[in-house]
């Protein structure tokens, strides 16, 4: 498993220019000092309906593949590939994808983003090293911390767009063309990595962060994180929401199933996920806590 840790224990250095104060940073972390955290609802408190199941209670709509985005700024057109392709380049064809829906396709949409838990979920809209574009998903675990996958902020490779990207823009909630926490920009040493994703590129080590210059969370909330056994993760249901690609421009989505197995640094599920969602969030729900 992966934690973020207190800025004392992580053994920063940049990987580019010591000397930079904006470089971004990669990190070290001792297995021997993973944390937990507990969730918060920000301070609207707005719960989503529980279900006893573990997983989300929603009563929103399934849409189509092929259904239109929304184009009402240059911005909120884009609809860029999953950043994932910058490293490992776009699944040959007949060939499974990193992630794929599993037919039927049963994602619901979700329909207000502006409750806890959609609004911790963000889409990511990044500037790869090349001034090309890409897109992820993101999630609060505090205040300032947006968690995400590694290969959204360092590509992996020597292709375009390789290395540390130069920006990511964080738009928690996004919901077509509405932003209803606005954005924030994160670029330089605010995007963090760890050593075995950027020096090794060992994808079990694939897990990356943004430290945002603002305290956006406290309007959002965020989710817990922390380590559990094998037995507590098998017996698990693990709900992912993010925004997938082959649906409507920046429309957040939901699916949830139980875990299907587990290994030393990696849980395996057979939830529906599509390009756009690298980085989103895998969580549990218990007693109201995510």
């Amino acid at each position: 498993m992966t934690a973020t840790l207190p800025a004392a224990h992580n053994g920063a250095v940049t990987t580019s220019d010591p000397s930079a104060e904006t470089s971004p940073v990669s990190l070290t972390i001792p297995e021997s000092d993973l944390v937990q955290s507990p969730p918060s609802a920000g301070p609207a408190g707005a719960l989503a309906d529980l279900a006893g199941s573990g997983a989300e209670q929603l009563a929103g709509y399934s849409g189509t593949p092929d259904a239109p985005g929304t184009d009402l700024q240059e911005l909120l057109r884009m609809n860029p590939p999953d950043a994932a392709e910058a490293t490992w380049g776009p699944a040959p064809a007949g060939q499974p994808a990193l992630e794929s829906v599993i037919f039927p396709d049963d994602r619901v949409q979700i329909g207000d983003t502006t409750v806890y838990p959609w609004r911790v979920h963000s889409y990511l809209l990044i500037e790869l090293s090349n001034g090309s574009f890409a897109s992820g998903t993101g999630f609060f675990i505090g205040p300032h911390t947006v968690i995400t996958a590694g290969h959204c902020v360092f590509a992996q490779g020597s292709g375009p767009g390789s290395g540390w990207v130069r920006s990511v823009t964080v738009m928690p909630g996004r919901n077509g063309s509405s932003l209803p926490f606005g954005s924030v920009r994160a670029s330089g040493s605010s995007l963090r990595s760890v050593q075995g994703w950027t020096q090794n590129g060992d994808s079990n080590w694939d897990i990356g962060a943004l430290i945002l210059p603002t305290n956006l969370g406290d309007r959002t909330g965020w989710l817990g994180f922390g380590v559990y056994d094998d037995n507590t993760l098998l017996s698990s249901i693990a709900n992912i929401t993010g925004y997938p690609g082959d649906k409507p421009t920046g429309t957040q989505w939901y699916h949830s199933r139980r875990l299907s197995s587990v290994a030393a640094q990696r849980i395996f599920y057979e939830v529906d996920t599509f390009g756009g969602q690298s980085g989103s969030a895998v969580y549990r729900l218990v007693n109201g806590q995510r």
